[in-house]
């Protein structure tokens, strides 16, 4: 995990990418908590017993790192949840004023 963690800072540092104050705090803080505690986090509600990274910690990351790239950090999300392009009226006319 520390691996991923430091492989995104340098993909950022490489691909000339700026990560936020907040980004780059949480890469450091986290991996300095995995170092010290083996884990990120402390609730076992929030992941699985074995992982190093809660649910959303890992979803921050593959986040992060999907920004280093140069990629959406959301991918596929727009094609899910975004709203089609407005085709105009359903007449094929000229929009007419009704009022």
């Amino acid at each position: 995990m520390l691996r991923a963690l430091k492989k995104a800072e340098r993909t950022a540092a490489r691909e000339g990418v700026e990560l936020s104050t907040w980004e780059g705090e949480f890469l450091t803080d986290v991996a300095d908590r995995v170092k010290t505690y083996g884990r990120a986090f402390a609730d076992p509600d929030k992941g699985d017993p074995g992982q190093a990274l809660s649910q959303r910690q890992a979803l921050k990351l593959r986040q992060i790192t999907s920004k280093a790239k140069g990629e959406s950090p959301f991918p596929g999300r727009a094609k899910r949840f975004g709203r089609k392009p407005d085709k105009g009226p359903a007449s094929g006319g000229e929009p007419t004023d009704e009022d």
